[in-house]
């Protein structure tokens, strides 16, 4: 499962690099659910952490409760492959600007 998820955190931003070149429409696709993934992650979060303050229970325990929750992982996990793949698509344009253009 460990191999899966470090080859998965490499292989999938580079798919969604070449994707978006071929089918522009991808990028709106891949900046939109990004977006959606950042609103579930954020609010899960927030909604457990005031909960936990209202309850006055333990915080170090019942804040692990979270990643039980299969809507904060897979939004953590798209944010995270998607941050790749921006990082990917900056590193690149970077690398194409020619050195007259650099400031």
């Amino acid at each position: 499962m460990k191999i899966v998820l470090i080859v998965g955190s490499i292989v999938i931003p580079l798919i969604m690099f070449y994707s978006q070149k071929y089918w522009v429409r991808l990028r709106l696709i891949y900046n939109l659910i990004a977006i959606i993934a950042v609103l579930i992650f954020g609010n899960i979060a927030s909604l457990s952490i005031y909960k936990i303050i209202i309850d006055k229970t333990v915080f170090m325990t019942a804040i692990h409760a979270i990643f039980l929750n299969p809507f904060f992982l897979i939004a953590g996990s798209y944010i995270g492959v998607y941050l790749l793949y921006r990082l990917l698509l900056l590193s690149i344009e970077e690398q194409q600007e020619k050195p007259s253009e650099m400031k």
